[in-house]
């Protein structure tokens, strides 16, 4: 059996002290094969927000694969955004989109952040032609039999909901990815946990997004999802601070337009502590 922990949106600047500190002591008493972090380190991907985000990854002492999400994009230099976007992250650099082989699982990563789009709002995801090129052919290249994970930031498409397209490209990549047998992609993004499965031309494919280790709660308190494949089944449960049952803490749908649920008649795990307001940033 393999035993992955699936993280997301840490969000320093605005991270969740007590909640790392719990994730991590769990890492240190359960060894777990892999953490997965799908994304957004930081609130605002200023250097010393990334300084503590690596102290904290490096300290975890596990192989971990890193995604990175919107947040993790420089919001107030352009000239970094477009041309050097990851210095920051540099200290990390071997970890971001790694690609791991854990006996019978591996684990592909499927980038969908963008420096810039055609639209206005560029914290939405979208899956390129070139990265889900990237993904596919990591994928064949897998020895038959595998299981496979693939990790990106974005929820790839609406599940059933009525909206705007979240991921440009995301529904073309998940049909894609079905195609090929993938397991489950595994996202973050929307701060609440999931577990769905979308359909696809190509036939069904799971979705599970983790929730987060900020005080930047939605539904739910902070969490995280415990993998564990045998034999080509993969079973989540959802972890949280506050011990509450893990069908509590998923959502039943992945918000239309990918943002965490804010307003009434969203989706929202049945917790419903959704905070009117976000805590100020640090």
């Amino acid at each position: 059996m393999t035993r992955l922990f699936h993280i997301s949106d840490l969000h320093f600047g605005l991270e969740d002290r007590a909640a790392l500190d719990w994730f991590r002591e769990c890492v240190r008493r359960e060894q777990p094969d892999a953490v997965l972090i799908t994304g957004d380190l930081t609130m605002r991907a200023r250097s010393h927000e990334f300084a503590a985000a690596c102290d904290w990854i490096e300290a975890l002492d596990v192989p971990v694969t890193v995604e990175v999400g919107n947040h993790d994009l420089p919001y107030f230099n352009p000239l970094a955004r477009f041309f050097w976007p990851y210095r920051r992250i540099r200290r990390i650099e071997r970890l971001v989109e790694r690609k791991l082989n854990l006996a019978a699982v591996a684990v592909v990563p499927l980038k969908t952040t963008a420096r810039a789009q055609w639209r206005l709002d560029w914290s939405k995801g979208w899956v390129t032609g070139d990265a889900l090129a990237k993904t596919l052919a990591a994928i064949d290249a897998l020895p038959s039999g595998t299981t496979t994970l693939v990790t990106a930031h974005h929820p790839l498409v609406e599940a059933g909901t009525k909206g705007r397209a979240l991921t440009r490209g995301g529904a073309r990549a998940l049909e894609a990815l079905a195609s090929r047998g993938v397991a489950a992609v595994l996202t973050g993004h929307v701060h609440d946990a999931f577990d769905l499965v979308a359909p696809t031309a190509a036939g069904p494919i799971r979705m599970i997004g983790a929730g987060t280790l900020s005080q930047r709660i939605r539904s739910t308190p902070p969490s995280f999802n415990e993998l564990r494949i045998k034999d080509g089944d993969v079973a989540v449960r959802v972890r949280n601070v506050d011990a509450v049952p893990t069908p509590d803490m998923q959502i039943a749908d992945v918000p239309p337009d990918a943002l965490p649920p804010r307003e009434p008649g969203e989706p929202v795990a049945p917790i419903h502590a959704i905070p009117p307001v976000d805590p100020p940033v640090h």
